[in-house]
């Protein structure tokens, strides 16, 4: 029984080891991979946009940082870029 446990726990730890460097790999350093788990998977969804659907109203705040800015505000006066990351 005890021996069993050993392989249960050393083959549950290799699947966790291989699980973590792909996601490692897939998000670009472990660091990404933490930021990954911890920020973007729980805020994650499947919407139902597709190609040439009109984008869902929402509020940002600008680079400034004070200035909040409403998407339906902006489309049709000038061109429209939109970041969303971080270049740093």
């Amino acid at each position: 029984m005890r021996k069993k446990l050993i392989w249960a726990l050393g083959v549950l730890l290799v699947l966790s080891g291989a699980a973590f460097g792909a996601l490692c790999y897939l998000a670009g350093s472990p660091r990404d991979a933490y930021g990954m788990v911890r920020y973007a998977l729980p805020h994650m969804k499947l919407g139902n946009l597709k190609a040439g659907d009109q984008a869902p109203d929402f509020e940002a705040v600008a680079l400034d940082g004070d200035t909040r800015v409403r998407l339906y505000d902006r489309i049709g006066q000038r061109p429209l870029v939109l970041v969303f990351g971080s270049y740093t």
